[in-house]
């Protein structure tokens, strides 16, 4: 009874923290600032339990599946799904940037790039090859890099079930540490109320309150509205088609089960912070398979970014029309694949949406001081792209299972 009375004041809470955060915010900035120690407390700690949960949930998927072949038919299908989707992500925005034309009229104030962007803009395709097998796990980890986590995971879960019944009692331990680390999210959750009110009210804050937001907003209206109207598409239309038609799943009902992940991916923009909570809401509240979410979900969360694959194409082609440029057939083809292998492979990258944004500029020819005209609202944009990331892991996840174990969690009833 009361964890039924907790789940129904939690949206109460969830819309308070949102509400309160604007407000205070926007009214009174400096208080905003200060109050932000709240929202980094509970971002901490949704990084701080992400690691090991990744860890420990890929290598229980892979102990799970139990022989290669069936792992790596998982892993085709996983990432044939995530090629698909962030192609169909970057075609949408190439369509409209180009139909819209949100760039035509020459260029707008542009902002000073921070120096650690050129010190990675000779990074390529081989540091991300590079990048999938750390030199020191230790380091990695230290680094919130999770693609090398990913991997080394995958490959202690495959060692571990060749050895059969031998591995049964590390397959005990990792299956209660596991547990007792979705008792920690459940206990992080109570507070993501308070931690969204610190993370709103900071971030407008910092912007200068909300007639600043407002203004920001506004002063590239038509480029802000191109990106918000593609990963609606996307979003709201593509992804749940795929959804109804693929897995027979209720894209309404399925995405109820998420609500706390698609939030918390709005207020944090982080995949990867959020991966604890849209880990917990796929496998427990919509009942997508342990095996298949533990793994499917992680590696989307660090490979699967049709946000942000979108919004990179979207920008790249602003910015040449911003300094009067027309692309060709050619150079759309270029952004297209660039768009779509950057966002890919940006996993590995500290700083992954405005680095992979220098290879696409530099593989079209276009300079990279154009990022300059889209960082004000980079921030605000960023938020909007990670809730379509995120989304696309869990709707990926719940189709993969379908596919993977034959059955239908949710289905187009709204049975469970």
């Amino acid at each position: 009874m009361k964890g039924n009375t907790a789940k129904s004041f939690f949206p109460i809470g969830i819309v308070a923290g949102i509400l309160l955060g604007v407000v205070i915010g926007s009214i009174h900035p400096e208080t905003g600032i200060r109050i932000g120690i709240l929202g980094r407390l509970f971002l901490n700690a949704l990084k701080m339990i992400a690691l090991p949960l990744i860890v420990i949930s890929i290598t229980l998927s892979v102990l799970s599946l139990g022989h290669t072949k069936t792992l790596g038919s998982l892993t085709v299908k996983t990432l044939t799904y995530y090629l698909i989707t962030t192609s169909i992500a970057v075609l949408i925005g190439i369509i409209l940037v180009t139909v819209i034309e949100p760039g035509k009229g020459g260029k707008t104030q542009i902002k000073d790039i921070p120096q650690a962007i050129f010190e990675k803009r000779e990074i390529g395709i081989s540091d991300v090859i590079l990048s999938f097998i750390p030199s020191n796990i230790v380091e990695a980890a230290l680094g919130f890099q999770i693609l090398p986590l990913i991997f080394v995971s995958i490959l202690f879960g495959t060692a571990l079930a060749t050895l059969g019944k031998e591995s049964a009692i590390i397959t005990q331990i990792l299956e209660v540490l596991n547990k007792a680390l979705m008792k920690i999210v459940e206990w992080i959750i109570l507070f993501t109320p308070i931690g969204i009110l610190g993370l709103i009210s900071e971030r407008i804050g910092l912007e200068g309150g909300g007639d600043a937001v407002l203004k920001l907003a506004l002063s590239l209206g038509k480029y802000v509205g191109t990106v918000l109207l593609g990963l609606a598409i996307h979003g709201f239309i593509v992804l749940p088609v795929i959804l109804l038609l693929v897995a027979r799943y209720n894209p309404v009902l399925y995405a109820s089960k998420l609500g706390k992940a698609l939030i918390t991916a709005f207020v944090t923009a982080s995949s990867s912070a959020t991966l604890p909570l849209t880990m917990k809401g796929a496998i427990e509240e919509a009942h997508v398979s342990p095996e298949v979410g533990r793994f499917v979900l992680p590696l989307g969360a660090t490979i699967n970014m049709d946000g942000t694959a979108l919004y990179e194409a979207v920008a790249v082609i602003f910015i040449a029309q911003s300094y009067g440029i027309q692309f060709g057939i050619v150079e759309l083809i270029i952004v297209f694949f660039t768009s779509t292998l950057a966002a890919i492979g940006a996993a590995g990258i500290p700083e992954a949406g405005l680095v992979t944004m220098v290879l696409v500029l530099e593989a079209v020819g276009l300079p990279t001081e154009g990022i300059g005209l889209i960082l004000t609202v980079d921030w605000l944009l960023d938020r909007f792209r990670t809730v379509v990331n995120v989304w696309g892991d869990c709707v990926g996840a719940a189709i993969i299972d379908r596919k993977h174990k034959g059955t239908t969690c949710l289905q187009i009833t709204g049975e469970e």
